[in-house]
């Protein structure tokens, strides 16, 4: 610690700073303001660059424990790669929940004698001097092990006589550093050795989630449109009907827009135009009425134990159920009498509705998470999604969450994690690329993007460099939708079949989650008006009753897809994405594979959806290990290609089939 002790700058150093640096620590979220995150069943790979000034050597920990447990810190020694030029520790993660770690480092006096009277004996120098300083270094470490640890490092020098002469022998120095040097003594010893010239580094965070965060195929639907009568809301016991077909179309989450009681004022009807209708339904987002608020179940759906029964339906055929978490009311719900202290109000004391200039949305009030009650309207939310945890549901796709404050999700987000560290946050924030990013630092596991905008081969391209290949990959888990509620793109709206089986292969191989809202798979296409990203009629206001089997659908597209999802490890992590060259601007070409190139998929797509396109892939031979000819086969079409070398021909007909999803063939043992 140095402090300045008079005006004329001269200083004091009442501790001397250690010459032991540690810098570039990895993985870090903005100077560790924030989690990087990983998985459970990783390994987690800390890594930092460890200087001393100098022919000293140095030694360094990565010293770790999961919070909120009482237990000691646990230190894991870092190796030193000579290529990297770079210090690393591997640490299993075997739980869920956050672990915080920090780097100590020192200077290593005993590796550095032992080295050295190593390096004097090569060159047949007396090093009794330094054997005998080296043995005192080894008894001192004795001294501070434990009493187990000081009996193995004592049994492990029984051999080494207990009276050495002043002159000690080349032959009983060679054997004395060779004992010395040998594991796992020589562990023993450095782990108890004083750590002189001391130094760490601040404490940092890692949040590890389950698999189904890295790897997850998403189904969206609305509960009350899973029926077959007209102008009535489906019900819970319905919707199970239709879990065995998403189940058989590849999807393991299925997540429903809020299944809560509806408000009636300035409810919205068709197209969302003012009801004039008693019968219309209204949004699912406007929650609350008489009946109760978000943590009530809408009656024309069923009751509280229907839908546990629909969601232990779910659980059995493997899927998982993922909730709405939209913070917003109607001018009904039971908060707006018991609680209006939560809202914004006007000069006149009404509440506000929610704007957003030039459009108010009449039939929903925003919450005020910064007014004066703030902290009991944040337990009370709190409330509401430990509920849900408490009927079985652990995914939840949070609506919004850029217009509410980020402390408040950092806020829940970890208090949540702390008690229930199974439970996924999903954030659905199409805002600002840095407030989405900062959602997603916040704490969520996983956040919507943009991609249902990118189209072209630079748009898609540039995207994935940004979201898959740099550091922005330490804390934002992209989710690909291909389309939602709210947004029914152009490229959808004017390519036809042949555009939604592009924007499936695209979403579902170059992301390991993605997901799809139920009409895509029917290729749903028709807007509310030229221009507009809203869908005509849609289920948003108004009850629905779909033709799943429609003519021109595409459903055994997308099953086959996500079969070969399921099949192939390398399509379950974004780590493995390379993208890859095709001298054709409207061919994107990509692959995946696993570190042990044991799976290797090649993925080339036709953007074009209204035209065949060729062009020259180039695969990166020298990288997956090929010589000479090498067989690749189409998962889809089971055609398979006999290519040579790096350049090969393709030709894609959007109106035959879209993309090549190529496995290499490789002959059997051969790697």
């Amino acid at each position: 610690m140095i402090e300045l002790v008079s005006s004329t700058a001269e200083k004091s150093i009442k501790k001397r700073p250690s010459s032991v640096t540690i810098l570039d620590v990895s993985p870090i979220v903005d100077c560790g303001r924030f989690a990087a995150k990983r998985f459970q069943g990783d390994d987690l790979i800390v890594s930092a660059d460890i200087l001393k000034p100098g022919h000293e050597m140095v030694a360094g920990n990565v010293v770790w424990r999961m919070c909120g447990e009482e237990q000691t810190w646990n230190p894991t020694p870092m190796n030193y790669s000579v290529k990297e030029d770079r210090w690393s520790a591997k640490i299993k993660l075997d739980h869920l929940g956050t672990l915080e770690f920090f780097v100590e480092a020192w200077n290593d006096e005993y590796s550095k004698v032992l080295q050295d009277v190593s390096r004097w004996l090569e060159h047949d120098e007396d090093v009794s001097s330094e054997v005998t300083t080296l043995l005192d270094l080894v008894n001192a470490a004795a001294q501070s092990a434990s009493p187990i640890e000081r009996s193995e490092i004592e049994s492990s020098l029984r051999h080494i006589p207990q009276e050495l002469s002043a002159q000690i022998s080349p032959d009983q120095s060679k054997e004395i550093v060779q004992l010395l040097s040998a594991k796992p003594l020589s562990s023993l010893i450095l782990k108890n050795s004083e750590k002189k010239d001391y130094t760490s580094t601040q404490v940092y965070t890692v949040i590890i989630d389950r698999a189904v965060v890295r790897y997850s195929t998403w189904y969206e639907m609305f509960v009350r449109s899973q029926g077959t009568a007209e102008k009535r809301s489906a019900t819970f016991s319905e919707a199970e009907a239709r879990l065995q077909e998403i189940k058989d179309l590849g999807f393991d989450v299925v997540y429903l827009p809020p299944i809560h009681p509806i408000g009636k004022t300035n409810r919205r009807g068709p197209n969302n135009a003012i009801s004039l209708s008693p019968n219309d339904p209204g949004s699912p987002w406007a929650i609350g009425n008489e009946l109760g608020g978000h943590d009530a179940v809408n009656p024309d759906l069923g009751s509280i134990k229907d839908f546990e029964a629909f969601v232990t339906r779910a659980n059995s055929l493997g899927l998982e159920i993922a909730l709405d978490l939209a913070f917003q009311v109607s001018p009904d719900h039971p908060y707006i009498r018991a609680h209006p202290e939560w809202f914004f109000h006007r000069s006149d004391g009404s509440i506000k509705f929610a704007e957003n200039p030039p459009k108010r949305y009449f039939d929903i009030y925003p919450m005020n998470f910064e007014g004066e009650s703030w902290e009991s309207l944040w337990h009370e939310l709190k409330r509401i999604v430990d509920f849900w945890i408490s009927h079985g549901i652990k995914i939840f796709r949070v609506d919004n969450p850029h217009t509410k404050p980020v402390p408040f999700w950092q806020w829940l987000i970890s208090s949540i994690r702390k008690e229930h560290p199974d439970v996924v946050f999903l954030a659905e924030a199409f805002t600002t690329p840095k407030a989405m990013k900062l959602l997603a630092k916040s704490g969520f596991d996983q956040s919507y993007t943009y991609f249902t905008w990118k189209n072209t081969k630079y748009e898609l391209t540039e995207f994935l460099k940004e979201f898959f290949l740099t550091d922005v990959s330490e804390y934002y888990r992209p989710n690909l939708f291909t389309n939602t509620p709210d947004i029914l793109s152009e490229f959808l709206q004017t390519s036809g079949r042949p555009g939604f089986k592009i924007r499936e292969v695209l979403a579902a191989t170059l992301s390991s989650s993605y997901g799809i809202y139920n009409g895509f798979e029917l290729g749903e296409n028709r807007p509310k008006a030229k221009g507009s990203e809203e869908y005509l009629t849609s289920e948003k206001y108004q009850y629905k009753v779909w033709d799943w089997d429609k003519e021109g659908n595409i459903k055994d597209y997308i099953s086959k897809l996500n079969k070969i999802r399921r099949e192939n490890e390398a399509l379950h992590f974004n780590s493995t994405l390379r993208l890859l060259d095709c001298d054709s601007e409207q061919i994107m070409f990509y692959g995946k594979w696993t570190d042990d190139l044991s799976n290797v998929i090649l993925v080339a797509v036709n953007l074009d959806p209204h035209h065949p396109q060729d062009g020259t892939v180039v695969v990166p031979t020298t990288d997956l290990g090929l010589h000479g000819s090498y067989d690749v086969k189409d998962l889809v079409t089971d055609q398979t290609f006999h290519w040579n070398g790096e350049r090969n021909y393709v030709r894609l007909d959007p109106h035959f089939e879209p993309a090549h999803v190529l496995m290499l063939v490789r002959p059997q043992g051969a790697i």
